[in-house]
């Protein structure tokens, strides 16, 4: 891999692959269906550019997937932080939101690839709330209860996002995130007093 991820080359090759995988994505309309070699052949680079940047496929969509959910972050919550339990509710819609969008991307065949959306949402989940309960959290309150805190209400939010975007013609998302946003705020209540 290359040693450099600030270099200007390495961005702009890095976004040539991003790019080409997003337009072949919106042509074929599953994840499971597109090549490495097209994707290369799509961003007019080679193979062995493609294997300098990333290890292997599951290397390049954990990446791809982080790169798109923390953009829908960065554009949709201020800062990309969470302030106030009215950017909390803000985060979970947005996690509902993307899921949601992505979801028609992902046919049987990519199942495989599900485990490894959901490990790296939940990562930047776990991170924005353990970040923000680490400021909101009372003096008396050790680290290990906050990264515990952290770690439940990331994977309750994620989790409740997966159900609704597999169903979401039962409820609408404004309603199941104002129950989910209940049972979060009140499970970071011991944390943040």
């Amino acid at each position: 891999m290359l040693t450099n991820p600030n270099d200007p080359r390495v961005k702009r090759t890095r976004q040539l692959l991003m790019q080409a995988f997003m337009e072949l994505l919106e042509q074929k309309k599953n994840v499971s269906s597109i090549t490495i070699q097209e994707i290369t052949a799509y961003a007019t680079v080679n193979r062995s550019t493609f294997y300098a940047h990333f290890e292997d496929k599951f290397t390049f969509l954990e990446s791809w997937m982080r790169e798109k959910f923390l953009e829908k972050l960065e554009d949709e919550l201020p800062n990309a932080a969470l302030s106030d339990i009215g950017s909390l509710r803000t985060l979970i819609l947005i996690v509902f939101d993307f899921l949601f969008c992505t979801r028609p991307y992902m046919s049987l065949a990519d199942r495989q690839y599900e485990t490894l959306f959901e490990l790296v949402m939940q990562k930047e989940l776990y991170d924005l709330l353990f970040a923000w309960l680490s400021e909101q959290a009372e003096p008396s309150v050790s680290r290990k209860t906050v990264e515990t805190t952290a770690r439940i209400a990331s994977w309750g939010i994620f989790g409740a996002a997966m159900e609704w975007s597999r169903q979401p013609q039962q409820s609408s998302a404004e309603d199941t995130v104002k129950d989910v946003l209940v049972v979060v705020a009140a499970g970071l209540a011991p944390v943040t007093g």
